[in-house]
């Protein structure tokens, strides 16, 4: 099996697995910079928690943290959503291709009509059997509880 190496893309990804690291996404994505209390304030969680995924995030190179005496700010970079980015969207114009070509060919071949099925009146050459019986007989099954030993 070939293995897609690519760490910063498999950082990126992991990075934006957490809901609460895409929170504070987006947050930033509201803003040019933020602090971090600013960015933490409507979180149900502790700073050292907020800290932590703001670490994940910086790794992952999606934030720069920049500190300005004992203020540290908080912005988003683009680079490696770009990266993601252009990832998806082969899939999206594979999926995309695969798509069209699907409904090409069901436009081409539309399914027949309610008027051209067969009445139950009409014997129908290709009908299935599967309700035909078996010639097999069922297995019986055996009493609950402990089999006898033989």
């Amino acid at each position: 099996m070939v293995k897609y190496q690519d760490e910063a893309l498999d950082q990126t990804f992991a990075a934006l697995s957490d809901p609460t690291r895409r929170a504070l996404l987006a947050r930033l994505g509201e803003r040019d910079s933020l602090s971090v209390s600013e960015l933490a304030a409507p979180f149900p969680i502790s700073l050292p928690a907020i800290m932590k995924h703001l670490d994940v995030l910086t790794d992952a190179g999606l934030i720069v943290r920049e500190k300005s005496g004992r203020t540290v700010a908080c912005r988003l970079t683009a680079q490696p959503m770009q990266q993601a980015m252009n990832w998806l969207n082969r899939y999206a114009q594979f999926w995309s291709d695969n798509l069209d070509r699907l409904a090409a060919f069901v436009e081409k071949d539309p399914w027949p009509t309610q008027s051209s099925t067969p009445s139950p009146a009409q014997p129908n050459s290709q009908a299935s059997r599967s309700r035909a019986g078996s010639a097999r007989g069922r297995k019986k099954s055996t009493p609950p509880g402990r089999k006898p030993s033989s």
